[in-house]
């Protein structure tokens, strides 16, 4: 009897909440359930997961949208990723709300490095000898962190950065981007100098990527 009584209160509190999502859903056939493409798909807040229309998990950074790889001259200095024709690159207009969990790589921002053309804040260039950053599109925030000094913890050290560019992470794949794909949504490409500063070699196995938390 008791059992038979839980199932009922479980069957009531799920017909509730089918119901609660059916009524806070105003396009028809595109709710939570329905199948999508895009975000464009969905209803309201809801996004396009896997084919289906869903919600937003807190703190969860989705793909916006895939880019095609096409073949073009490409900067592989620093070991860089050269976009390869026909592949597809997941791209990413968020990123995660922590800062707890990020990505160092390296990047140089001065003429004619890896940076490809000069940084989205000012437009400028600068030498390897100065720690300057760029961040994944989602933490650049439309150029909100532009001019601002972030510090950055990674190898047991802190040092500090300023933020001069965006590590897009929406398009690539052409000359601006110096033939590279678009960023991950969780990097923060650093100059020589950054990983100087944080006591990491070029002959660390590390050099290049590595796990690093910031704040800014």
């Amino acid at each position: 009897m008791i059992l038979f009584l839980i199932g009922l209160i479980f069957v009531s509190t799920c017909q509730s909440h089918i119901i609660l999502q059916r009524a806070t859903c105003s396009w028809p056939g595109h709710c939570a359930g329905a199948s999508c493409r895009t975000e464009n798909d969905c209803d309201g807040s809801l996004v396009c997961v896997n084919g289906k229309c869903g919600i937003k998990s807190s703190g969860t950074c989705l793909p916006s949208g895939v880019l095609k790889g096409k073949s073009t001259n490409c900067n592989t200095e620093n070991g860089s990723e050269c976009c390869k024709k026909g592949k597809s690159y997941k791209q990413y207009k968020c990123s995660p709300k922590s800062t707890s969990s990020a990505i160092l790589t390296l990047n140089s921002f001065r003429k004619g490095g890896d940076g490809g053309g000069g940084g989205a804040c000012y437009g400028r260039f600068y030498p390897d000898t100065q720690r300057v950053v760029a961040l994944s599109t989602g933490w650049y925030n439309k150029g909100s962190r532009c001019g601002k000094q972030i510090t950055i913890h990674g190898n047991g050290r802190t040092t500090t950065a300023l933020v001069v560019d965006e590590c897009d992470s929406v398009h690539g794949c052409d000359a601006v981007h110096a033939g590279q794909p678009p960023c991950r949504y969780n990097i923060v490409d650093g100059s020589p100098a950054v990983w100087k500063k944080l006591g990491v070699s070029k002959n660390d196995p590390r050099y290049g990527e590595m796990a690093i938390s910031w704040s800014g």
